[in-house]
């Protein structure tokens, strides 16, 4: 048997469907596959696992209809203040955000900054979100630093070792697990480099019908594989 994988990452997909399927406008739903990231990050903390990347809005996102998206910027804001910060502390979990946080909205941006800050030295727990984040801009975005860098003369060659560090996911370790919902079986560009040798697993349910048991199966199917990196 495997080891607990130590760093979860997950495509919470599905909130739209479920919305429709309930008879709700699409916001709904996604304000509660908001509020289930709170029990998933709760049900990880039981089984010890310490790092838990959520993919929260993608550079495709932003194609979605006007409206929807400035709710959702609106949402963000929002949950963010919803947190219960005595939670963080007494778990001592270190929030950060990953992506083009430019193209957020100011007080979005800005409540991220001060919960970054607020949290920065907490370390029992890491929980990434990635915001305005596409894995294909991520590698353009470092391609683009590395050139800038080798103008510089800062720079002359680039191996894989070295490279990571452009990514703006750079410092997070490598996803043990992958977990995407809804029945798509596809990354979509999460972490295209991180990826490389992660496990995946396709959970049929809509996110804001994610369970705790199907976190325990997606972990229990985990173990039970045989990682060989390509060895």
């Amino acid at each position: 048997m495997q080891d607990l994988p130590q760093h979860i990452a997950i495509i919470p997909d599905g909130n739209r469907r479920w919305a429709r399927q309930h008879g709700l406008p699409a916001i709904e739903g996604h304000r509660i596959g908001i509020d289930k990231l709170r029990n998933v990050l709760e049900w990880c903390r039981k089984l010890d696992i310490r790092m838990v990347t959520l993919w929260g809005f993608s550079m495709e996102n932003f194609d979605r209809d006007k409206n929807e998206v400035q709710l959702l910027m609106k949402l963000f804001e929002q949950k963010i203040g919803e947190i219960n910060r005595d939670e963080i502390e007494e778990n001592k979990i270190r929030v950060r955000v990953f992506g083009r946080k430019e193209l957020l909205t100011p007080k979005v941006r800005e409540s991220i900054e001060k919960f970054e800050k607020d949290t920065e030295k907490y370390s029992n727990y890491f929980v990434n979100i990635l915001l305005a984040y596409g894995g294909r801009q991520e590698i353009v975005d470092a391609c683009n630093s590395i050139l800038k860098d080798c103008r510089e003369g800062k720079l002359k060659s680039v191996t894989e070792e070295s490279f990571p560090n452009y990514l703006c996911t750079g410092e997070l370790s490598d996803p043990d697990l992958i977990i995407r919902t809804s029945g798509e079986q596809r990354l979509s560009g999460l972490m295209p480099w991180k990826s490389a040798y992660s496990e995946l697993y396709f959970c049929p349910k809509l996110w804001p019908d994610f369970s705790e048991q199907d976190l325990k199966d997606a972990v229990e199917e985990y173990k039970k594989r045989k990682r060989r990196f390509g060895k």
